[in-house]
């Protein structure tokens, strides 16, 4: 699969595409909290794929991590552009106010109150950590998995998931007190593993058991 997808053999990228879309669309999505902006990223991810397809290596049965650590690398760039576009229309004189309909798409998710209170925290933390936390807590990628798709040893991946998960759990606590909502000891690190979607809603909130494991 590997070979077929270097040679450029366009049915194995249909696979890869089929077999992978979703994943990085769910990741997507709980980066970015924004479901047509992370549409925009799975083409981005996709084509860059194509583009660097002659640097997927043999290791590993999976170009999970592989696809995965492109994503990331489309997700921050698409990050510093909404940075510069949103500098960018602070110094145009306000004219008609444009709805804006993304807090209508995130609340599509259930407990979407934790949701954006974690998205909050999320941005509070070191980018670094912000990667590792959502790569392997939100879309279920293994240590191993998330050290390919960053470049960093094994290591490096455990201790920075070890903080964020540490400084998370203030920084949501404290957020939700901001916020006026109330714990009822859960906590808001949404699932990993495959994200699974029920009548169109992601389950946000994780057992406070699983958050401390």
């Amino acid at each position: 699969m590997h070979a077929r997808i270097r040679a450029g053999d366009p049915e194995a990228f249909r696979e890869l595409f089929r077999a992978h879309a979703q994943l990085v669309h769910r990741h997507a999505v709980r980066v970015t909290g924004d479901w047509a902006l992370a549409q925009d990223v799975v083409s981005l991810t996709f084509l860059e794929a194509w583009r660097l397809r002659h640097k997927l290596r043999d290791e590993g049965d999976s170009p999970r991590p592989w696809l995965m650590g492109i994503a990331t690398n489309v997700l921050r760039n698409t990050s510093r552009s909404a940075r510069r576009h949103e500098r960018a229309l602070s110094r145009i004189p306000a004219d008609d106010t444009v709805p804006d309909f993304a807090d209508e798409l995130v609340g599509r998710m259930a407990d979407a109150e934790q949701l954006a209170a974690a998205r909050l925290a999320l941005s509070r933390l070191r980018r670094t950590e912000r990667e590792v936390f959502t790569l392997c807590v939100w879309s279920g990628l293994g240590y191993a998995e998330a050290a390919e798709a960053l470049g960093v040893p094994v290591g490096t991946i455990r201790s920075r998931l070890s903080r964020a998960r540490a400084r998370l759990r203030k920084l949501v606590a404290d957020e939700l007190r901001t916020s006026g909502g109330e714990s009822d000891g859960t906590n808001p690190e949404p699932p990993s593993g495959t994200g699974q979607v029920q009548g169109g809603r992601v389950d946000a909130a994780r057992s406070t058991k699983e958050w401390n494991r």
